[in-house]
């Protein structure tokens, strides 16, 4: 790979990519519709091209993946657009492989594996969504099954709840810009559950590492965190990392539901919170026995850089 192209970089995983990639001596073209913010993140950074544009764009795509070896198709949309925004923007990034000649990378959360049994999921584990937004994610990895059949090289990497340098619409960020801006913190689901959470950085590594071998397309990978964390633990390293003193409140399922009643942004989040009392923990053995080693940073390292970084930011936003 000499080449790669990012849609959504300027999210938290693509911006991980996007600087893996980079660490790597890859050439990346990295895409998103805020071109301010593409700017900021990877202005300084020779080795990448800032393209701004719409992944619902055929053509901006297609032009943004001109000459690249892999697209990472990292992109994600509201809750409320995903009905027709993720089918549109997985079909926009297969033509684009297509047209160019690239491989296809599809980052992918664990909602199409539906309801956890209770022991590690592994990728031979039956998809099997109960919610509007898991079919939907089952619908578009379905759509890069096919593409790989078709003859482009397709991956699919399920990841589980991001955290970390630059993701900020995450379960997690909420609760630390509460905290790093002195106000009363909410955290979002069963404390004492104990649940994944995959830090950014390590994500990447593992998603690249895998585009980089021939023989690992037409297959999908779970990538987990590093192991399962309560939110207790979260908390006290957070207040550790951070010197809040305050109380952290709990955000639970019944009041998600109570706010659906009246938004139908709380409605869309209120039929995946059976994800913050049935946890899906996914299995890195297949990722291991032929890759290699997980990076797998701890949670209170992850957090330290995530503060870390939150800080910088504020301190530029200012």
């Amino acid at each position: 790979m000499k080449k790669a192209l990012v849609l959504g970089a300027s999210g938290g995983m693509g911006d991980a990519l996007v600087r893996e990639l980079a660490k790597r001596g890859i050439e990346v073209v990295a895409f998103a519709r805020n071109n301010r913010k593409l700017s900021a993140l990877f202005g300084h950074m020779a080795d990448v091209t800032i393209m701004g544009g719409d992944a619902r764009n055929e053509h901006e795509v297609e032009e943004a993946a001109r000459d690249v070896d892999v697209i990472f198709h990292t992109v994600s949309v509201p809750y409320t657009e995903w009905i027709e925004g993720h089918p549109l923007i997985m079909k926009n990034a297969v033509q684009a492989a297509q047209k160019n000649g690239a491989k296809l990378v599809l980052i992918d959360n664990i909602y199409a594996y539906g309801r956890s049994s209770g022991a590690l999921i592994g990728e031979d584990a039956t998809r099997q969504p109960h919610t509007k937004k898991g079919r939907i994610r089952l619908t578009i990895q379905q759509m890069a099954e096919e593409a790989h059949a078709s003859g482009i090289p397709t991956m699919v990497l399920h990841f589980p709840d991001f955290y970390g340098p630059n993701a900020h619409n995450t379960i997690l960020s909420h609760t630390l810009q509460a905290v790093l801006a002195g106000k009363r913190a909410m955290f979002v689901g069963n404390k004492s559950v104990q649940r994944e959470y995959i830090f950014t950085p390590d994500g990447a590594k593992a998603a690249v590492e895998l585009a980089l071998r021939g023989d690992t397309y037409g297959e999908r990978w779970n990538i987990p965190g590093s192991g399962v964390v309560s939110g207790h633990e979260l908390i006290a390293m957070i207040r550790e990392q951070t010197g809040y003193t305050k109380s952290i409140g709990t955000v639970t399922t019944g009041m998600i539901r109570f706010l659906g009643l009246f938004s139908r942004d709380m409605r869309e989040i209120a039929e995946m919170m059976y994800l913050t009392e049935e946890p899906v923990v996914l299995s890195g053995a297949k990722y291991e026995a032929r890759i290699g080693l997980l990076s797998q940073t701890s949670y209170k390292e992850g957090l330290r850089q995530t503060v870390q970084a939150m800080k910088i930011g504020r301190m530029t936003d200012d």
